[in-house]
């Protein structure tokens, strides 16, 4: 073919690739990607490509949660106080974001592919690109804290532009609260299968090239090799290149699925169109009882498991001594987690959702006392592990099961008033965000006070004492505050539905109000 046939021919696949794209995103009909069944119900598939739209979220926090402290640390070799900073100014960053985002989304236009899709799709390869820059040590010292501290605040800008929108889209892929519910019980099911994902690859990964630990007496030669004096062993390689690859490796496998997971969202689910406000959707919604009850006592309940997290890799490392099984201890959590969430969403149906609060959330509390009181013991850990695990499920799964209880309830309260869906989901991102960033901004700086040891192979007993404060009595507290504010918690079971009741009315007089001016306007 001539230069132009193969430019006309490029230009005409194009067109059609574009075509394509549009058709998947603007047709509700394609078999594949059915999104109702004939009596208006989400389809099983529009179910699972909403859900697997929350694994991204998932999988980059949990490898971030579990190995990015350790990783400043042991890999990048930052002072413990320069990584509190940027842990700490990361997350609280992150969280000033999140009410930022509700408002420019609240501001979109609507588009064909909806008003959420288009910040979800943009976002997506900034973010992919400012992720793996994480994970790379810059070749110049002095410029470390700055490289982490941009890029790392960078991609929590990024991150939020696509998980503000795609949790306020739970309340406009469907009208009905039960198929919410189911939705909301996939999406947890896959995040919580996210996290599997993230640390097991995350973990596995970088498991397999520890960075060595330096004993006390060691002296580093300028070469990259130390001499371990007093020791038959005259010369031992320690060199940091081969963890410095997988760290690479692994955050490039999940960038890709990062990718793969927001196409599936963007192709799979198409949300309903609803008029938005926001500065006096803000004041409203800041002032509901039901909804500051809610966040305050999922506040520290997940500053709880927040803290637990972000220390649990160092504190099976230095203080129990396991630091070839970190890596497998944090994939059971993960992967017990996964297993308990159909038990969790069949227990919330059957008891109600407070008191699925009440159990999964003190269901912890023994283990994590268990784990910091008896002597070493890696079955202990393992066993710990998985009761952790159940335990995490349930706090992933009912925040976010039980704030469209609470948006339902507002309607009912507030029916003249519509469109304020983002603004209740991204000030609870806000405050579980801003506290996460005060959890690993205030644990990595009491370890730098207590002596933290960069890359030792063992920690000052004061590091010890303060990861078994960290893991076990401060998080232990934080969950008897939330269930005590939890008490307040208005809405039950019975107001649940009768709230149901009073929308579907609702929805059924608007229905009838709309068909009647349809009529009036065909006599005319």
């Amino acid at each position: 073919h001539s230069k132009g046939q193969v430019g006309e021919i490029g230009q005409m696949f194009y067109n059609k690739t574009l075509c394509t794209i549009v058709m998947l995103c603007a047709s509700s009909s394609l078999p594949i990607f059915q999104r109702r069944d004939n009596n208006g119900r989400l389809s099983m598939c529009s179910k699972l490509c909403y859900a697997i739209g929350g694994a991204p979220y998932q999988i980059t926090g949990s490898a971030l949660g579990f190995f990015l402290q350790i990783y400043l640390l042991d890999v990048a070799q930052l002072d413990p106080f320069y990584a509190s900073i940027i842990l700490f100014v990361g997350r609280a960053w992150d969280a000033v974001t999140d009410p930022t985002v509700g408002f420019l989304v609240s501001r979109s236009r609507w588009t064909r592919c909806g008003r959420m899709m288009p910040w979800i799709l943009i976002s997506t390869p900034f973010a992919v690109l400012t992720y793996f820059l994480i994970w790379y040590v810059p070749p110049v010292e002095q410029g470390k804290v700055l490289w982490y501290l941009v890029f790392y605040c960078l991609f929590q800008s990024l991150q939020t532009c696509f998980h503000v929108p795609y949790s306020a889209l739970t309340m406009f892929i469907s009208m009905d609260q039960k198929e919410r519910d189911s939705a909301t019980a996939y999406r947890m099911t896959v995040e919580v299968l996210g996290t599997v994902v993230g640390t097991a690859i995350q973990g596995q990964i970088v498991g397999r090239a520890i960075a060595p630990c330096l004993p006390g007496d060691l002296d580093v030669l300028d070469n990259g090799n130390s001499t371990l004096l007093g020791s038959d062993f005259n010369i031992t390689h320690i060199s940091l290149d081969e963890t410095k690859q997988a760290y690479l490796i692994a955050s490039a496998v999940i960038c890709t699925m990062y990718v793969l997971c927001a196409a599936v969202l963007f192709l799979g689910v198409r949300e309903q169109e609803e008029p938005m406000s926001f500065f006096e959707g803000v004041r409203m919604v800041m002032g509901y009882g039901p909804y500051v009850k809610l966040v305050m006592g999922f506040l520290f309940t997940s500053l709880a498991f927040m803290l637990l997290e972000g220390n649990f890799a160092l504190f099976i490392t230095y203080t129990l001594g396991f630091r070839n099984d970190f890596q497998n201890i944090l994939l059971v959590i993960m992967l017990s987690g996964t297993l308990s969430i159909p038990f969790w969403q069949w227990f919330l149906i059957r008891f109600g959702k407070k008191t699925a609060v009440y159990i999964g959330i003190t269901w912890a509390v023994p283990f994590m006392i268990l784990i910091v009181c008896i002597e070493s013991s890696l079955i202990v850990a393992y066993v710990v592990s998985v009761a952790a695990g159940v335990s995490v499920a349930a706090a992933f799964l009912l925040p976010w099961s039980m704030l469209p209880d609470v948006v339902d309830d507002f309607k009912v309260k507030n029916p003249d008033s519509s469109g304020h869906e983002a603004i209740f989901y991204s000030f609870y991102v806000f405050f579980t965000k801003f506290a996460s960033g005060i959890s690993l901004g205030i644990s990595t700086l009491s370890l730098d006070f207590a002596g933290y040891v960069t890359r030792g192979c063992s920690q000052p007993d004061a590091v010890n004492l303060t990861l078994k404060v960290l893991v076990s009595p401060a998080p232990v507290v934080l969950i008897f505050l939330g269930l005590f504010i939890f008490k307040t918690y208005p809405i039950d079971e019975e107001r649940r539905q009768g709230n149901r009741k009073l929308l579907q009315e609702m929805r059924e007089s608007d229905q009838d109000s709309e068909t009647e001016s349809t009529e009036l306007g065909s006599v005319v």
